[in-house]
């Protein structure tokens, strides 16, 4: 067992490395969730495009009376 110098300022057990790569990993999760959504989006509308509908992305008027 080894013991540690007095005159060293690191902790044994610092969770801050811990933290950063959890931090980083659920950043990274929620990106690729978003990519994935955006993505899938993307694909449905060219689907859409490609089967020949001109009716893919349908534009809401609305009344200027309102």
């Amino acid at each position: 067992m080894t013991e540690q110098n007095p005159r060293d300022p690191r902790e044994p057990d610092s969770r801050r490395a811990a933290v950063v790569g959890l931090l980083v990993t659920i950043a990274l999760v929620v990106l690729g969730l978003i990519l994935v959504k955006v993505l899938g989006n993307a694909g449905r509308m060219q689907d859409c495009l490609m089967s020949g509908r001109t009716n893919c992305a349908p534009i809401e008027a609305t009344n200027p009376e309102q």
